[in-house]
């Protein structure tokens, strides 16, 4: 199965998250496609993931797995959102995606920095079927970095019923609790369900 992602962090975390399901993920690059850019020009997670499933699906002619996250905080009326990736205005920077994410939650209290982190994934097969999964971890946002590991948000999330952020629970907790951890929870279901 391909994994269809160019983010190094994400593929980390869907290969770590599938090897408990006896998956073997196989890279964009180790497909043969390491240059393919793919336009996420959807609206949605869902859509974004599906595009990116079906794409490398029917570019190769091999089951792909793809996933779309983002960071929804309530307050911004759910920005970053579809954009995370780019909220600062530069695709991937993700110490300049968190500075303006709290520079924009300057003086907003505690209790009024709630989010969510939501990860949409979608298997696709080369015969065109499909399956659509969600996954959301409720939360909220720091008002400063705190630990080092992780990537994207992780410095600046703190999961609901936690008190440290995402990077200082490490990625081995992030995996069990997770967005993504839940929506590939979800796709198993979804899975057994077929078979």
């Amino acid at each position: 199965m391909i994994a269809a992602t160019q983010n190094k962090g994400k593929l980390k975390e869907l290969r770590q998250i599938t090897e408990k399901y006896g998956q073997e993920l196989i890279s964009m690059a180790e497909a043969g496609l390491g240059d393919l850019e793919i336009e996420e020009n959807g609206e949605t997670f869902a859509e974004n993931s599906y595009i990116k499933a079906h794409t490398v699906s029917a570019l190769t002619g091999r089951p792909c797995i793809a996933d779309d996250s983002g960071l929804c905080v309530d307050c911004l009326d759910g920005a970053p959102g579809i954009h995370s990736a780019r909220y600062s205005g530069v695709h991937g920077d993700d110490a300049a995606n968190r500075r303006k994410l709290l520079d924009d939650l300057e003086g907003v209290p505690e209790e009024r920095r709630t989010a969510h982190f939501t990860c949409c994934i979608t298997l696709c097969w080369p015969n065109g079927k499909t399956l659509v999964a969600e996954g959301i971890c409720p939360g909220r946002i720091a008002f400063e970095e705190r630990g080092e590991g992780g990537f994207g948000y992780d410095k600046i999330f703190i999961p609901e019923g936690r008190d440290e952020s995402f990077a200082q629970l490490g990625v081995e907790v992030k995996n069990e609790i997770g967005h993504r951890a839940r929506a590939l929870a979800r796709l198993e279901e979804l899975l057994d369900g077929e078979i």
